[in-house]
């Protein structure tokens, strides 16, 4: 069974084709990450911008060419907050049926912090005897989720909160690089937002997915070029996510996108989605975050290869 997942989100579109072995254990045929910046200006208008359609557009175009490529029994596509926020998708889910000849599924914070948690812990820690956090942060939002893994995982807490890289930049950053005072507003919002989310008896290590976190290891780990296969499991300590994110703070625009280990696209938000990963993390009192590579595609291709 070989299955094709699509996730559209506010900062990045992402493409895994997987397929289930004897084993079974899912593995990757073929990934793409595009930022395309769909939610641009959304948090603002409400609406999206012609460019940002375009842009993902011609992202969606050229995924649909590799699916078919693959050969994939199975397809699936997916928005998440932009599509949640914002009018005007339209255009996007008719491309989606043309292409690929399914529906595009704008899913609910809840199910998206289901399929993250489930991707999160794809070929990790399946077997934990306790509960894991999983967090997500995305250009709109940030997904939480606390549970054990299985088929399906038990989850004890799942919700979405409206802090994302994107949106928080787009809302408090107005200079380059941003003021120590921006910095405290990002750090301020993300800590209230989160103030709901329970403590997790024997949390341990959290479980960090999507572009802010494993960018913020590649930086740490001056890795070039990005190798999924070692930042996925990695476990980067507190220290470690604070001196890297200093670092990039510190920086301009223009200066991080040459950073070792930075996706230049990323360069403009990455110090708001690292503030939102350090409060996260030290709401839990945590001393390191683990990275996983894998998110809602990864969970939405678990279900999708039965």
């Amino acid at each position: 069974m070989r299955v094709a997942t699509i996730d559209i989100g506010t900062n990045t579109v992402l493409l895994l084709v997987a397929e289930r072995g004897a084993d079974g254990v899912l593995r990757a045929v073929e990934e793409r990450a595009t930022i395309t910046r769909l939610g641009e200006g959304v948090d603002r208008t409400k609406t999206f911008a012609r460019a940002a359609i375009e842009r993902t557009l011609a992202c969606l175009e050229q995924y649909a060419s590799l699916v078919r490529d693959a050969g994939a029994d199975r397809v699936a596509v997916v928005g998440t907050s932009a599509m949640r926020d914002a009018g005007g998708s339209e255009e996007l889910r008719a491309s989606v049926l043309a292409t690929l000849g399914v529906e595009a599924r704008v899913i609910s914070g809840e199910e998206e912090g289901r399929l993250t948690f489930r991707g999160a812990v794809s070929g990790l820690l399946r077997d934990a005897p306790g509960d894991l956090a999983v967090f997500d942060i995305g250009g709109g939002s940030t997904e939480v989720v606390i549970g054990r893994p299985g088929s399906p995982p038990s989850l004890a807490f799942a919700e979405s909160f409206d802090v994302g890289s994107v949106r928080l930049t787009e809302r408090h950053v107005t200079h380059d690089p941003p003021t120590p005072q921006e910095r405290d507003v990002i750090t301020r919002a993300a800590r209230e937002a989160f103030a709901r989310v329970p403590a997790v008896p024997g949390v341990g290590v959290p479980i960090g997915i999507a572009g802010t976190v494993t960018t913020l290891a590649a930086v740490s780990l001056a890795l070039v070029p990005y190798d999924g296969a070692r930042i996925h499991g990695h476990v980067m300590s507190r220290s470690e996510l604070v001196t890297a994110l200093e670092r990039l703070g510190r920086l301009d625009v223009a200066s991080r996108r040459n950073v070792a280990g930075i996706e230049p696209k990323r360069a403009d938000v990455i110090v708001a989605g690292g503030l939102i990963a350090l409060a996260l993390v030290d709401h839990w009192g945590a001393n390191a975050v683990r990275v996983s590579d894998r998110g809602v595609r990864w969970g939405l291709a678990e279900e999708l290869a039965v």
